[in-house]
């Protein structure tokens, strides 16, 4: 089972681990990792394994058996064996890009109250598809709504509540095309805002901004029609 460390740190870049598996695709189970995987709209994270003798670059991360994480080569390559200590790395940049876009999401479904029937995140842009008939009549104003939401700084935190307290607020959940994990009893919220100021708050087990203002400026590109009642809405990062 592997530890997944960026749920509780997402800021970490390098840490150590062992090797537990080698798949027969030929991907890597370490018994820790800061690697996230595929998921909720978010790539799957990349970056390098460094081992006393050898050096994989990893192209992405992606869900294996049970809490298993799979790292998965760039190229075919000699792999650690099973036991062996190493040190992981993260491709940072590219991590950091999602968690902005990532976070920047999550307050556009503020800024459009609307149930969200989709979304994708890349490291210089995300989109989110959303139950919306109508286009909006004023697609500046909520660039500028949105841009304010996140030069507010609002801190980004993680609640976690148990499945029977999930049912009981159903409103929680925005996403209809992704429900939210069950079969472990919690359930992980993302709060952005704290008490009376909290700005958002919703299940996601994808990773995040501390704070809002680490996303930067935004600019939202076109909105696009995708079926009789739904629109997708893109959003870019500024730099």
């Amino acid at each position: 089972m592997t530890d997944w460390l960026f749920r509780d740190d997402p800021y970490l870049r390098t840490a150590p681990a062992q090797v537990t598996a080698l798949t027969e695709e030929g991907g890597v189970v370490l018994d820790r990792t800061i690697f996230y995987p595929t998921g909720g709209g978010q790539p799957g994270d990349s970056g390098h394994l460094r081992w006393d003798g050898g050096e994989i670059e990893i192209a992405t991360t992606v869900k294996g058996a049970g809490d298993d994480l799979v790292l998965v080569p760039a190229e075919p390559a000699p792999l650690p064996p099973v036991g062996a200590r190493l040190e992981q790395a993260l491709d940072w940049d590219r991590r950091h890009r999602h968690m902005r876009v990532h976070t920047a999401l999550h307050l556009l479904s503020v800024v459009i109250p609307l149930p969200v029937t989709g979304g994708a995140i890349t490291a210089e842009k995300g989109r989110l598809d959303f139950d919306m008939p109508e286009a909006p009549e004023d697609r500046a104003a909520l660039e500028k709504t949105l841009n304010e939401l996140i030069a507010c700084d609002f801190p980004v935190s993680e609640d976690w509540i148990d499945e029977a307290e999930l049912d009981a607020n159903p409103g929680l959940v925005k996403t209809l095309s992704v429900a939210p994990p069950r079969g472990a009893g919690r359930i992980r919220l993302v709060r952005i805002g704290a008490g009376e100021n909290t700005a958002d708050l919703q299940p996601c087990g994808g990773t995040h901004v501390a704070h809002t203002a680490q996303i930067g400026p935004v600019r939202l590109g076109k909105i696009e029609k995708k079926g009789r009642q739904n629109r997708r809405v893109h959003l870019h990062l500024d730099a």
